[in-house]
This record gives C-alpha cells, sequence and structure tokens, in this order.
C-alpha cells in the first residue's frame, strides 16, 4: 500500500481551446488554433475548437464533476484573446467576467482555482505581428499577464505562466504541426528566448499585481536516450533535453542557458538578457507523457525514434515507461534544488472501446496507467523529492490538438453529438484514490 502525505493533492488540468467553445461569443477574439485548425489538412477530419465540450456554457456541470471526485485542485487556462481579442489594447469585460464566475465556481465546490495564462491560443493578430518570432512579445505578454493577475489574483491560491513552452514552440513553430503551422529553426530558435524572456518579465509583472498568489510555470520534461553506445546518438539525446527539457528552466534557475541551446539562441540574445531571465518560482509544475530514444537523421540533425516493436503503447504511439516518470522528479530536483514539484499533466490517450452492462467506458487499461504512473509519482516521494500533488490530464474528453477529437484522455466520456458527459470506471477509480489517499498494491 503506497499512502500520500497529507499535503498531497489530487485534481486535474484542462485547456480553454480544447474545451470551452463559444469562440465567437461575448467578445472573444480569434486565436491561432482557430486559423490553424479551419485551415484545410492541419488538424485530423478538419476538426476544431469550435464547439469542442462546450465548457463555456457548461462550466457549472464541469465543476460539479470534478468535485464529486474529490478532487481539491481545478487547473485551467484562460483565453487570451477572451480577455484582449487582439491580444493589446481593449478590454472585453464579458471575458474577465466569465473567468470570474468560473473562479467562484471553484470556490464554491471546495476546488483550489489554478489558471494557467498561456496553454497555446495566442491572439492571431498577435501572430500576424510575427508571434514568438518577434521580441515584442514579452512585453505583450507580460501586459496580458498583469492585467489577468490584477483581475484574479487575489481570489486565486496560485497562478501558473505558461503551459510547456518547449511544446508550442517546437510543435508550433520548429516543425509546423501544431498552431500557428511555422517550420524551420530561425523560428524555433527566437521562439526559445522570446518565451524566456516573456517568462521572466511576466513572473516580475504577475509577482508585483498579485504579491500573495503563487507562481509557478508548468514544463513538458520527457526522457530522452540515445538509440544507441554511438557518439551521434549521445549527442542527439543531449540536444533534445537541452532544447525540450532545462532550456525552458535553466534561464529560470540558473542564470544562463546550455551549452548546445546557448548556440541556437545567441543570435537573439542581447545584452541584460541573461541577467534578465534569472526568476524566481513558487513551484513547477512536471507534465510528463514521453519516454523516446533519439539519433540523428540523415541529414544530421537529432530526431526522436519511433518506439522499437512490442513495446508497451499508448494509442498516441508514446511507449508506455512509468519509471521515467520518477526519473524526470529526481532528475529536476538535482539539477534545480528543493523547489516543489506538482505533475500537472500526465494521463493516457486508450481506445475506450469496452463498455459495462450499463454502457459506461470499462477503462481498465487507463486505470492500469494510472496505477503504474502514480505509482512512480509516490516512488520519487520516497525517493526525497518535494511532490505537492498530482493533477490528471484530463477531466473529460475533449479536443486532442491536430488530432482532433479520435484521442480520448478523459476520466469522463465526451458524446460529441449530444454532449453528455458520463464518467468512465476510470472516473471512480480516481476519486476513490482522491479520497483514500492510499494506492493499493
Amino acid at each position: 500500500m503506497k499512502r500520500f502525505p497529507d499535503h498531497f493533492q489530487f485534481g486535474a488540468s484542462t485547456a480553454a481551446y480544447q474545451i470551452e467553445g463559444a469562440v465567437t461569443e461575448d467578445g472573444r477574439g480569434e486565436s491561432i488554433w482557430d486559423r490553424f485548425a479551419h485551415t484545410p489538412g492541419k488538424t485530423v477530419n478538419g476538426e476544431h475548437g469550435d464547439t469542442a465540450c462546450d465548457h463555456y456554457h457548461r462550466w457549472e456541470e464541469d465543476l460539479d464533476m470534478a468535485a464529486a471526485a474529490n478532487m481539491s485542485v481545478y487547473r485551467f487556462s484562460i483565453a487570451w484573446p477572451r480577455l484582449f481579442p487582439d491580444g493589446t489594447g481593449a478590454r472585453n469585460e464579458a471575458g474577465f467576467d466569465f473567468y470570474k464566475r468560473l473562479i467562484a465556481g471553484c470556490h464554491a465546490r471546495g476546488l483550489e482555482p489554478w489558471p494557467c495564462l498561456y496553454h497555446w491560443d495566442m491572439p492571431q493578430a498577435l501572430e500576424d505581428r510575427g508571434g514568438w518570432t518577434n521580441r515584442d512579445m514579452a512585453r505583450w505578454y507580460a501586459d496580458y499577464a498583469e492585467a489577468a493577475a490584477k483581475a484574479f489574483g487575489n481570489d486565486v491560491p496560485a497562478l501558473v505562466l505558461f503551459n510547456e513552452p518547449s511544446v508550442f514552440t517546437s510543435l508550433g513553430y520548429q516543425l509546423g504541426i501544431h498552431a500557428p503551422g511555422r517550420r524551420g529553426m530561425e523560428n524555433f530558435a527566437p521562439a526559445i528566448h522570446h518565451v524566456n524572456l516573456a517568462a521572466a518579465e511576466g513572473a516580475r509583472r504577475v509577482r508585483a499585481a498579485a504579491p500573495n498568489t503563487k507562481l509557478g510555470n508548468v514544463i513538458a520534461w520527457a526522457v530522452f536516450v540515445p538509440a544507441s553506445d554511438s557518439d551521434e546518438d549521445a549527442h542527439a539525446a543531449k540536444w533534445m533535453d537541452q532544447h525540450h527539457n532545462t532550456g525552458f528552466v535553466d534561464p529560470h534557475f540558473k542564470g544562463r542557458y546550455a551549452d548546445l541551446v546557448a548556440e541556437t539562441v545567441a543570435p537573439f540574445v542581447e545584452d541584460g538578457d541573461v541577467e534578465a531571465m534569472k526568476t524566481d518560482f513558487d513551484f513547477i509544475g512536471i507534465n510528463h507523457y514521453i519516454y523516446s530514444r533519439c539519433s540523428l537523421d540523415q541529414k544530421g540533425r537529432p530526431v526522436q525514434l519511433r518506439p522499437e516493436p512490442g513495446v508497451p503503447l499508448t494509442q498516441m504511439g508514446w511507449q508506455i515507461h512509468p519509471r521515467s516518470m520518477t526519473d524526470s522528479l529526481t532528475r529536476f530536483r538535482e539539477l534545480y534544488g528543493e523547489v516543489p514539484l506538482w505533475v500537472t499533466e500526465n494521463g493516457v490517450a486508450c481506445p475506450d472501446d469496452q463498455r459495462t452492462d450499463d454502457g459506461r467506458i470499462a477503462d481498465h487499461d487507463r486505470v492500469a496507467y494510472l496505477k503504474d504512473h502514480i505509482g512512480a509519482v509516490h516512488d520519487a516521494i520516497e525517493a526525497g523529492v518535494d511532490m505537492r500533488g498530482y493533477l490528471i490530464w484530463t477531466l473529460m474528453d475533449n479536443f486532442e490538438w491536430a488530432v482532433g477529437y479520435d484521442m480520448r484522455f478523459g476520466l469522463v466520456e465526451t458524446d460529441y453529438d449530444t454532449l453528455q458527459r458520463r464518467p468512465k470506471l476510470s472516473y471512480d477509480w480516481y476519486a476513490d484514490l482522491a479520497a483514500s489517499r492510499a494506492l493499493g498494491d
């Protein structure tokens, strides 16, 4: 029996564009994901988040489900274009009012509301001005973060600056498979540096506006291993680790970039930037999904290889490797010291093709995955890591970015025709875990 400490909390994470819908209602502006998802060929089946789970109108029902599962934390994201339709300039008060209602609804149900200020849905108007390749984005983001902190900071226990900066910069600005669909290192390199500048300046503004609110950042942390004993594969794994893990942490904790990232971003670093990026966080969120072998492609570029035949995979094609959860958490502590850590995302897409006699999804494979990975979090606690909580991805099935609605991560089934929600068996399992704070063998 693995018992979690009394201070350890269980909850769920969601994201605005994936669940809210109502993309043209009450003054919301266009986001890069609105534009990208409506561009032919960019998403599976041309699917988009225009309606998604209709959380904008059904948020009370959704918070009820989180509370009924004995969760104590609900991490959601604020849609920047809902507050500032053009990214800068005029405020949209209807957008501010929506999140004020959502925050009050969390409190009414005993849920801690944790807003994330950026979960990938940049206002399209700012992308039209260069997006993250434009150095001015750091200032535009900080202005937005300050306004959000002034509006909500006194009513929430924690604020998160970014969700997975390595993912939205690499997939959106290097590989082009996420919004805004740019490709090439000439876009990825400035995006890395400008996001780090934005995080630091945003942190300073949020601290000033909401000094009593805990401030954190959420990092996607993967385990990258060389595919062989060769020096080339070792270099590939090191490059991936620096650009997709430490490259968005080193500047804030150590006041510098590691060597390979420093080479990448050098053309965009100006005098004073390194000192300005040093930042103090109250906590860090770790999103963990990926264990990946790395090598160099035929052009000498670092790449992640497909998992070897026969290894267990999620429906997303990711290798199931629970030990990598423990390794990620312990390594973060080794690199950056005793900062409080949360697992702010972890979960699994499953086929969800088995049902009970009364029609509920019998997702025993999801339960097995969660049991192993949450158990791996407990192993990190036993290894001395200061773990504060686990937030599952995610509460309900939703729009899963470029792969549309086919991949289902939720504890709750969403019927996209009727928008009816129905708890899966994993929902009951997670509710029992949150109530008992103990994980059986």
